[in-house]
C-alpha cells in the first residue's frame, strides 16, 4: 500500500512540475504579447503572471535567457517534423511546395504568440537568443537541403548549393508570418489567396535555383 501511494504521489508531483513549466512559458508569451519585447520581462514579472514564487522559476529554467531558448525550441521540432513528412510522401515537387505553405500557413495560425516572440527576437533582445533563433533556421534549412537530395530536385547542384537555396526558403517563410498572423479570423478566402502567393514565391525561387550554377 505504501508503494503504491508514493507511486501516485510521484506521479503528481511530475504533473505538477509539467504543468508550472507549462505555466511558466505561457506566461512569457501572455507578456510579448502585450507589445513587450522578451528582453523586458523580468523574472519576477513572469513568475507572478504564471502564479508562482520566483524561486519555482529557478527549479525549471537557470534565468530568462534560458526561458527565451525553451520558447524557440517549443514547436520547432514539430513543425520540422511535420514538413519533412510531406516531403517524404513522393508527390511531384509542385504539390509538396503547396502543401509544405499550407501546413506552414496553419501551423503559424495556430501558434501565433510563439511567432509573434520570433518577430520581435529576431530584430533585437538577446544574442544568445539570436544565435539560438539562427541555428534553429539552420536546422530546417539543412533538413530541406537533405531532402532536396534525397527526392532528386535540383540535381545539377551540389551540396552547398542546395542549402544556400533552402536557407532563401527558410527566410522567407520566417518573413511571411507577420503577414499570416495578419490575416483576419474568419476570413479562408484571405488565408488562400496568401497561400498561393507564397506557392508562386516558392515556385519563382526554385525556377531561379535551376537556372543556377556552382561557383568553380
Amino acid at each position: 500500500m505504501r508503494r503504491r501511494h508514493s507511486r501516485r504521489h510521484s506521479l503528481t508531483r511530475e504533473e505538477h512540475k509539467l504543468r508550472t513549466r507549462r505555466a511558466l512559458v505561457d506566461a512569457a508569451l501572455a507578456l510579448v504579447s502585450k507589445d513587450r519585447s522578451f528582453t523586458s520581462l523580468s523574472l519576477r514579472e513572469v513568475a507572478r503572471h504564471a502564479g508562482v514564487v520566483p524561486n519555482a522559476f529557478y527549479r525549471h529554467f537557470s534565468d530568462m535567457e534560458a526561458l527565451g531558448l525553451a520558447l524557440l525550441e517549443e514547436g520547432g521540432l514539430t513543425l520540422r517534423r511535420l514538413l519533412h513528412q510531406v516531403r517524404e510522401t513522393g508527390l511531384p515537387a509542385s504539390e509538396i511546395a503547396r502543401r509544405s505553405v499550407a501546413i506552414y500557413v496553419q501551423y503559424v495560425r495556430a501558434h501565433p504568440l510563439h511567432f509573434l516572440f520570433i518577430a520581435r527576437e529576431r530584430a533585437g533582445g538577446s544574442p544568445a537568443i539570436r544565435e539560438a533563433l539562427r541555428r534553429e533556421v539552420g536546422h530546417f534549412a539543412a533538413e530541406m537541403a537533405a531532402d532536396f537530395g534525397a527526392l532528386n530536385v535540383l540535381p545539377h547542384l551540389g551540396s552547398a548549393s542546395r542549402l544556400m537555396i533552402a536557407e532563401i526558403i527558410v527566410q522567407m517563410m520566417l518573413d511571411a508570418a507577420a503577414d499570416i498572423l495578419d490575416v483576419p479570423a474568419g476570413r479562408p478566402e484571405l488565408e488562400g489567396e496568401l497561400v498561393e502567393r507564397l506557392v508562386r514565391y516558392l515556385v519563382v525561387v526554385l525556377l531561379g535555383a535551376q537556372a543556377w550554377r556552382d561557383q568553380r
